[in-house]
């Protein structure tokens, strides 16, 4: 069964549930339902959700798990984020002066801290 079918293989529209039925009881509803706000994630970002909760929102996991660079994750978290229809970053405090994140990144590049380390201390978690 396809959890995520949100699009007519059609004509591409959005699809409109209208009928949900209980195998167990038989029961049988019908009228306008919606998904929720995950609905109109890809099986791909739903699969990526799923590695996120599972690793407890920890990239550095993430990226062992998955594979993939930091950048790669924090684009995909990015697009999920979008989908539900949110900004990314929009709530972040900017209360890192631009010269302590250019040196925040810099020491990020040659390794003298790690990403998760990077992230708090931009989220002003930890100096």
């Amino acid at each position: 069964m396809n959890t995520s079918l949100t699009r007519c293989p059609v004509c591409e529209n959005e699809l409109l549930v209208t009928r949900l039925h209980c195998e167990a009881c038989d029961t049988t509803l019908e009228g306008r339902f919606t998904g929720g706000p995950f609905s109109h994630l890809s099986t791909e970002q739903l699969n990526f959700i799923e590695v996120f909760i599972r690793c407890e929102g920890k990239i550095n996991r993430m990226e062992t798990e998955l594979g993939l660079s930091y950048p790669t994750i924090r684009n995909r978290l990015h697009e999920v984020i979008r989908t539900l229809g949110y900004e990314p970053g929009k709530d972040e405090s900017q209360d890192v002066s631009e010269v302590r994140r250019r040196q925040i990144l810099e020491d990020l590049d040659t390794g003298k801290i790690s990403a998760d380390a990077a992230m708090r201390i931009l989220r002003g978690e930890e100096e």
